[in-house]
């Protein structure tokens, strides 16, 4: 008999877990971004396609990759349906509180793999722009979600010795 006890995922979180949208590499992205850590099995990897429309730059494709558990993958998938066609300002206002009310709320326990989401997201912009003009919408200072992704993957290196993957690519 099993001593785990199942966590309370909402239908919506179970949806996106068993159907998850726009999964898997891109081709030819305009930036990669990942956030977490192989040591604790989330991992969140973004691939994003970014076309610039009358002087502003929007998402033009957006998909993931998903090392993790069923609120990890979720938060991933409905993240990529939340920003998909917006302009990269209106991206970077996502919270993770605004992805785990869309899935319907995550466990205490799993408000992390919201963070990690917006966290690859962030991070996936800053490196769009570390070779180009940085909007004055990009604040010079880290995002809560930033910070507490650069927190979590910290204390993963030291407990596992493992560092984690933040390779970010621009193209």
């Amino acid at each position: 008999m099993s001593t785990r006890i199942p966590l309370p995922y909402s239908p919506k979180v179970l949806k996106y877990f068993r159907n998850p949208k726009n999964m898997g590499a891109m081709k030819n992205p305009s930036v990669v971004s990942t956030a977490g850590s192989p040591a604790c099995g989330d991992m969140i990897r973004l691939y994003l396609r970014i076309n610039n429309v009358n002087g502003v730059d929007v998402i033009e494709d957006i998909t993931f990759e998903s090392y993790g558990c069923a609120a990890n993958i979720a938060a991933a998938s409905i993240l990529t349906e939340l920003v998909k066609g917006r302009t990269l300002k209106d991206a970077w206002n996502v919270t993770w509180r605004q992805i785990s009310d869309a899935l319907g709320g995550l466990p205490a326990i799993k408000y992390h793999c919201s963070i990690l989401a917006v966290g690859a997201l962030k991070r996936a912009i800053r490196a769009y722009y570390k070779d180009r003009i940085k909007p004055e919408w990009l604040p010079k200072e880290l995002s809560v979600e930033e910070k507490q992704t650069m927190e979590e993957e910290a204390i993963l290196e030291k407990i596992y010795g493992i560092r984690a993957s933040s390779d970010d690519q621009g193209k």
